[in-house]
């Protein structure tokens, strides 16, 4: 994969930032990480908060994972551009500022992940803790239209279907198959594309 990309890194990746981090660094990559929320948006979650407050809690729960991986030598943006290098979008103040999507839990980082590479017309690398996406169980290796899916929110496939953001969702605890893939290699992953 040559050129730049928005690489979502899941929240529930916490604990595999590191290698991921070295990954991208060791072959110089321009990569924007779009932090996901993890355990901090899952205690938004938790309180059973929703409209616009838990909207916004859950993008601050992005911005504080932003920061723990900023804690790894990444560079921090806080504004839309194409990465020259390794750099994490703390997207608080972007989104406050452009508000594009919808404050519901349908949307999450996956989303606003995927709005990113949109307005960037960059590809998108959506890392997870699964192997791809699966729908009725079954893993997707090409999706072209919405299938059902609890692997990513409802939103997302459809805003990525209709934005035409060339998208590969792949795990994440997985650094040589996403290395692999970095490198046009055929590994196990779903790709959304056209």
């Amino acid at each position: 994969m040559n050129g730049p990309i928005v690489v979502k890194i899941g929240g529930s990746l916490m604990d595999a930032v590191d290698p991921l981090i070295g990954l991208f660094k060791k072959r110089h990559l321009a990569v924007l990480i779009v932090p996901g929320g993890g355990r901090f948006a899952r205690q938004v979650r938790e309180t059973g908060i929703s409209g616009d407050a838990a909207h916004w809690m859950a993008i601050a729960a992005m911005e504080q994972m932003g920061w723990f991986i900023a804690s790894r030598e990444v560079s921090t943006v806080t504004s839309l551009r194409v990465p020259r290098r390794v750099e994490v979008l703390l997207p608080y103040t972007l989104l406050r500022t452009t508000d594009p999507l919808p404050h519901s839990w349908d949307v999450t980082s996956d989303t606003i992940s995927a709005w990113i590479a949109s307005s960037l017309s960059l590809p998108l690398i959506l890392l997870k803790s699964v192997d791809g996406i699966r729908s009725g169980g079954i893993h997707q290796n090409l999706i072209t239209q919405e299938v059902p899916t609890e692997d990513v929110d409802p939103c997302f496939l459809r805003y990525v279907i209709a934005s035409r953001v060339k998208t590969i969702v792949v795990n994440g605890r997985k650094p040589r198959r996403l290395g692999n893939l970095l490198d046009g290699r055929k590994v196990l992953c779903t790709t959304i594309g056209f």
